[in-house]
């Protein structure tokens, strides 16, 4: 079931990004970044102000009342900002994912909002063509991947977003 995440889902919501995302849990599923990165995606303080920003949703897809899924939601201008899609990853290629972008349309429509945009690291190229099947195109904009005390770069690679979009 996909519902809009409550404060007190932030512990669940923070430990299943970081699974997804980083370190050794995040390497049972196709989307992980830690091969890329180190240190936490995202941690409590900034999940409560991501959820106290009145232009942010999260949504989150629970199965017997657990938290298995969720995707950022931000209101920018005419567009969605997409961010944060995120599948347990024991779970992933099961469709969780699938529905949640299209809960993120229905979203966006309901707010009178014209398309979808996110970005995705440059490199990450199964995860860019995984987004391409589900009809989003990469607009040419780049963006240099920021660097900080969280997000800790491994990659021999240099990193940046790449902007994909969605016209709905």
């Amino acid at each position: 079931m996909i519902t809009k995440a409550l404060l007190e889902d932030i512990p669940a919501l923070t430990i299943l990004i970081n699974s997804a995302y980083r370190g050794e849990t995040s390497k049972k599923g196709w989307t992980t970044e830690a091969h890329l990165l180190e240190g936490k995606r995202t941690d409590e303080p900034e999940m409560t102000e991501i959820f106290l920003d009145p232009k942010n949703t999260i949504l989150k897809f629970t199965e017997n009342d657990k938290i298995i899924g969720s995707v950022l939601l931000v209101e920018k201008g005419h567009q969605l900002y997409l961010g944060m899609l995120t599948v347990s990853p024991e779970l992933q290629n099961s469709g969780i994912g699938k529905k949640l972008l299209a809960e993120a349309e229905i979203h966006a429509k309901s707010l009178g909002l014209s398309g979808i945009i996110m970005t995705v690291i440059s490199v990450r190229e199964e995860l860019i063509a995984w987004y391409k099947r589900h009809g989003y195109v990469d607009t040419g904009k780049r963006e240099p991947f920021p660097q900080s005390e969280i997000h800790i770069t491994v990659s021999e690679q240099p990193l940046e977003f790449i902007y994909l979009e969605k016209s709905i």
